[in-house]
């Protein structure tokens, strides 16, 4: 048995969520089983949590039990005895522990309504489609159940040290689980290097609303609200695919983030972020949309009610300008920053998003073109840059970064380092001219190159080749062609020993 005394260290819990995953792959696409491995750690969270301030109040209330119950009806969240990981895990050997365990998932739900309302809808532990036939499903929870029963997964706070742990591990889970997804990871979940680098371009304040209109599971608000070393912000977002919603609203739980409005709808086509009939204003609005959609609501956007596309309709078949526009009209008059990631595409193709884009330029909303290395983001191998938008710009100008060669290499993708990172922010913070770095673009050239953005027209990177000393490369040509006719020579000789003529 683990030291009651003994701190769980982050790899241990990370190691042991991860290992239960093996009891889906090969069987259950990782964009589905991480719903169930993700809700289990989240479930077997909030019983420790629970069983642990059960005990303090036990104690300090000499076991008088009406009163320890009054003070856990008090807790941050509440977590029904009946629905606690432990009692799941007791039912593990049951013929329905699908239905058991979604039976607990509802009695959670209503526990806790204006937290978790819904949050749980579409993650069906009952599912044939999802987990097999009965016995094969039964197999695999009782599995799961068992992997999360660990002696050494204990995640009473006492240790576990701090929240932080619980919300990292949860991070690691989904990037993982990108990782495995391949083109559906990119779905849910932004590399945390560029979710940092766009955290640090926006540069959050306190008291400031920020908004992610395409969240995921969240990560890239999370990073933004923790470069607020206060309290003091709130956080909003929106997210189309139900499951993915529901991830967000336990990333932000497990981060101790209790003030966030995530709201499940389709940002173009049905916005929920709404203030007396208007779209609602925010300081920041960061995101890393879908880079490319196709079906992204060209009809629904032709009549939109919220005149979000008077600079014009994106392409019907590439989304990238509408949600981009979105951001744009999202911003607020004073303060507003937007940072978004977007296929390079963006930056020169003309027709419709060509117009847009020089509408964007000509209000000068433009603030900084920033090229990304290959190979960063899941799913894709493409290219992207980071845009930053800004209200009320002072100066005219456009920077524009090359970041393109400088990464670590990995085998599946790539990433940025710290020093990448830094370098960049630094680069955009002091607005800098680099060599073959970055470069500063007035709007005269802008417009010269008819509101084209794409980067080399503006950063030089050409690394001019050593002259070619010809008097010793042709030395060197009559050189192999002398070593040619020895070795020619010599071929002939064996062939000839051997009674075959040589072709000519």
């Amino acid at each position: 048995m683990m030291d009651s005394k003994k701190k769980v260290d982050q790899s241990t819990i990370q190691k042991i969520a991860w290992s239960a995953c093996d009891t889906f792959r090969g069987v259950v696409d990782p964009s589905e089983y991480k719903n169930y491995v993700l809700v289990m750690l989240f479930i077997k969270y909030l019983s420790d949590l629970r069983k642990e301030k059960k005990e303090e109040y036990v104690s300090q209330y000499k076991g008088d039990m009406d009163r320890v119950e009054r003070r856990l009806k008090r807790e941050r969240f509440q977590m029904p005895e009946d629905a606690t990981f432990d009692r799941l895990y007791n039912k593990r050997n049951e013929g329905n522990i699908g239905e058991i365990i979604n039976k607990a998932l509802e009695k959670i739900e209503d526990e806790n309504k204006q937290k978790l309302d819904g949050v749980f809808r579409n993650i069906d532990f009952n599912s044939e489609h999802s987990l097999g036939k009965t016995k094969d499903r039964n197999s695999r929870l009782k599995s799961l159940l068992e992997d999360f029963h660990n002696p050494d997964l204990d995640l009473r706070p006492s240790r576990i040290g701090n929240l932080d742990i619980i919300g990292n591990t949860y991070e690691y889970l989904i990037s993982q689980f990108a990782s495995d997804a391949g083109k559906k990871g990119g779905e849910f979940y932004t590399p945390p290097e560029v979710s940092q680098l766009i955290a640090k371009l926006v540069e959050p304040k306190e008291g400031e609303r920020i908004c992610d209109p395409a969240c995921g599971s969240g990560s890239l608000l999370i990073k933004v609200a923790k470069e607020i070393k206060d309290i003091n912000f709130s956080l909003y977002g929106q997210e189309s695919n139900g499951s993915t919603w529901a991830l967000c609203q336990m990333n932000m739980f497990l981060h101790g983030i209790d003030n966030a409005r995530i709201e499940w709808c389709d940002t173009i086509k049905s916005p929920a972020l709404i203030e007396n009939d208007s779209l609602m204003k925010f300081d920041i609005i960061v995101a890393n949309p879908p880079f490319s959609l196709k079906k992204w609501g060209v009809e629904e956007a032709e009549n939109d009610k919220y005149n979000r596309f008077h600079r014009g309709l994106p392409p019907k078949s590439k989304g990238d300008y509408a949600f981009i526009t979105h951001m744009i009209e999202t911003m607020n008059e004073e303060t507003g920053r937007v940072g978004v990631v977007v296929p390079l595409g963006v930056l020169f193709r003309g027709a419709a998003e060509g117009r847009i884009r020089t509408k964007f330029i000509q209000e000068n909303l433009l603030d900084a073109v920033i090229g990304l290395p290959d190979k960063l983001f899941f799913g894709t191998g493409i290219p992207a840059a980071i845009l930053v938008f800004k209200k009320n710009r002072r100066r005219k100008n456009i920077l524009f970064i090359d970041a393109s060669n400088e990464y670590e290499k990995g085998k599946k993708q790539n990433k940025l380092r710290n020093e990448d990172l830094d370098k960049i922010y630094a680069t955009y913070k002091s607005f800098t001219a680099i060599e073959k770095y970055s470069y500063i673009a007035k709007p005269e050239e802008i417009k010269e190159n008819d509101y084209n953005l794409n980067i080399p027209r503006y950063v030089d990177t050409f690394e001019e080749e050593e002259p070619v000393d010809i008097p010793a490369t042709i030395k060197e040509i009559k050189t192999l062609e002398n070593e040619l006719k020895d070795v020619q020579k010599k071929m002939d000789n064996y062939l000839n020993e051997l009674g075959i003529k040589s072709e000519e």
